[in-house]
Order: C-alpha cells, then structure tokens, then sequence
C-alpha cells in the first residue's frame, strides 16, 4: 500500500478568480538555454553510459551558467564583439569498472551542438566560449544510486515534486503560442528570434499578452521592417489566443521600445545573452514549461538532473504526468494537484506521500471519483521507471 491521500478542495476555481499570471521563456532566453544545455548534457552522459556499460551511471549537471557577451547589432547585420560564455558544472561519474569516461568531451560537444540547433545564427567557434567544470558525486549519493538486483532506484534526496492539470486558457494559450512561433512563424521570418518572454496577465475577462521578442538583425533591413514585424507578432499570436478564448485579448509586443530614437530589441545571434543577460538552470520554466505563480511550484531545477533517481526531476515529471493522466481518464475533475514527498535512500515508488488534492466539477462528489483517481496514481507511481526512458529519449521536456 502506498501512501496516497485524496482531498477535495474547496476554493475559488482559477478560472473565476479575478487575476491569474502565467509566463514562459522560450528556448533563446537565457534561463532556458542553461535549463537546455544542462538537461542536452544529461541526455548525452546517459547513452554514453548506456553505449559504454549497459547501465545509466551517476551524474547532475543542473549547475550550469550563461554569461552573457558583449555584441554590436544594427540593422542589416552588426557583429559580437565578446563571446558568450558557458560554465558547465555539477557532477559525473568520470571512472567505472577500471575504464575512464571522457565526460568533460561529451559534455561540451552536447552543449555545442544544442546551442547551435536552437539558435542557428550563433557561430559555436566564435560566439561561444565553453568551460567544463564537471566533478564526482559525493560518496553517499554515489551509493544511494546503485540498484540491487531488479529493484526499484532509491530516492537520492528527501524532497517533493508537484504538478497539476488542466491547464487553464491563460497557460493553454501561452503554450500554443510559444509552440507556433518556434514551429512555424520563424520559419516564414527568421528575423524573429529565439528569446522572447511571454508574460500573461488575465483580469477577469480580458487576457493581456506582453511579449518580448528578439529580432536578428541581419534579417532586418531598417526601422519601418522592424515595426512590421512587431505588427505580424501581435497580429498572429492574437489569432493564436482566440482559438483557445472567448475572452478578450490584448497583445503588446516590445514595449520598452522608442521606434523614433530607434532603441529597439535589435540582436545579432536572436538572443540577449549575447550583450548583458545571463542565464542560470532552475531560473526558468516549471517542467510543464511554463512559470505559474497561481498554482503550487517546486523550486527545484529539473533539467540536468539525473533521470534514475533525483527526484527534483522523477517526481516533478511524474505528478505533472499524473496530473494530467487523472484529468485525461476521469470525468468530474475541474482541478487537479499533486505533491510527492520521497525521503533520501527510499524506493521512488514509495513516497511518503501522495497529495492529492481535487477539485470536483460542480454536481460531482469526490467519493464518486476518488477510487478512479487513486488507481491511476497507484498504477503511474508503481510505473515511476517509465519517466527515465522517456528522459533519456528526449521524450519529456523539462522546462
């Protein structure tokens, strides 16, 4: 038996409280490119591992940096004048079973090629400056993470995860629009670049977008096409939000700008860490991708964790996914939240707690739904493992 507790809550639904904030930081802003760049290493070092012994060794690189570097953009093209700088830290298994593990090669070839993926107009050999400093885990943890024979991984901390679902319109749509720009409206315009913030405000019925967007200069001649394209991005991602609302919408793009002084979002690689914006792991995005000060949150960084036994990651992942499964699979539920707590050397399946606090649609009663809810949560926790191979295959996301 584990230790599943389902309450019902009894508190104002989201959506018919008077204000919600709901951000993300898409892939260029800094945060996220460290958040990336830890959870690419951590992927890489798993089937290194994989490749090399047939089991997943030790590792944390969710300690990462981005420095921000000095640039010139102007229109037409401008240039970096100081590369951005990235410190690679955390732990790794460096050693095993007699045989050294290049870990330092493999973490700073994950983090070249992810950077360069993500924003394609940085040039890795001159725009980049890499610093690996990955150590070796602590004896303790290094122990805590060996298995015995086909049983399940012990918690490396004692710590907790949480999720939730649905999403409400407010994070539907910040989501939907995140995913069109990076999907298909850069595509169409590559002067949209990869760091854009978006910050939604929704006051009883009228939902405020406030988008920060970096333009690539190269791809923009002049002031006229600059404010074009700030023109194009209110235009789409208004239409984008009014698939998902009935609500009114209001989109402002850029709003620190003097269009006559020209002191625009102008970059030179699509980000602003290239001049004055650092970026640290954890900063960013929750692991549903998004920052939600209306819902309960962990603070623990999730990318770069790693995905056997860190329950900053396994239980953050796995509530989410709980959550999300629960609303998928039982009628009734208008909220859903869950909290697992795990105690350091423990078995991740057994937390010592399952929170599960719901919120019944109106006219159902938690007695009606409870048994369906605690069957999933039993049956996703007994299942815990299932979050590592989709780690590791890049399945997940985490921020």
């Amino acid at each position: 038996m584990r230790n599943i507790h389902i309450e019902a809550l009894n508190q104002i639904p989201l959506e018919k409280q008077r204000n919600e904030l709901v951000e993300r930081k898409c892939l260029g802003h800094p945060d996220s490119m460290a958040d990336g760049i830890a959870e690419s290493i951590s992927q890489a070092l798993c089937r290194t591992y994989l490749d090399e012994f047939g089991v997943v060794l030790h590792h944390n690189t969710d300690q990462g940096e981005v420095v921000a570097g000095e640039s010139s953009p102007k229109f037409g093209g401008g240039r970096m004048i100081r590369p951005i700088f990235i410190l690679i830290d955390g732990r790794a298994t460096k050693q095993f079973n007699g045989v050294t593990i290049p870990t330092d090669a493999v973490a700073v070839e994950a983090a070249t090629n992810y950077l360069h993926k993500i924003l394609p107009d940085i040039k890795p050999n001159r725009d980049l400056m890499i610093d690996c400093r990955l150590g070796t885990g602590s004896t303790d943890l290094r122990d805590v993470f060996k298995l015995g024979n086909g049983r399940v991984p012990r918690s490396n901390d004692t710590s907790f995860g949480v999720g939730h679902a649905p999403f409400s319109e407010v994070e539907t749509i910040i989501r939907n629009s995140a995913d069109f720009i990076d999907e298909k409206l850069r595509k169409k315009f590559p002067a949209i670049g990869q760091d854009i913030k978006i910050m939604g405000l929704r006051d009883n019925d009228t939902i405020t977008l406030t988008i920060a967007c970096a333009i690539v200069d190269r791809h923009c001649a002049d002031i006229h096409e600059y404010v074009d394209y700030m023109g194009i991005l209110k235009e789409q991602i208004t239409a984008v939000a009014k698939k998902s609302t009935k609500r009114k919408v209001v989109v402002q793009v850029n709003t620190a700008d003097d269009i006559k002084k020209k002191s625009v979002f102008l970059t030179v690689t699509g980000t602003s860490a290239e001049m004055g914006d650092d970026g640290s792991v954890g900063r960013g995005n929750r692991c549903n991708g998004l920052i939600t000060p209306n819902r309960p949150m962990s603070m623990e960084a999730t990318s770069g964790k790693n995905p056997i036994n860190h329950i900053g990651k396994m239980y953050n992942l796995l509530s989410t996914q709980i959550a999300q499964d629960c609303v998928k699979k039982v009628d009734g539920i208008e909220e859903m939240y869950v909290r697992l707590l795990s105690q350091i050397g423990k078995p991740i399946d057994q937390p010592l707690v399952a929170s599960v606090q719901v919120l019944p649609a109106s006219g159902v009663k938690l007695k009606d739904i409870n048994d369906d809810i605690y069957r999933i949560v039993d049956d996703q926790l007994a299942h815990v493992t299932s979050i590592t191979e989709k780690v590791i295959a890049g399945k997940l996301k985490t921020f």
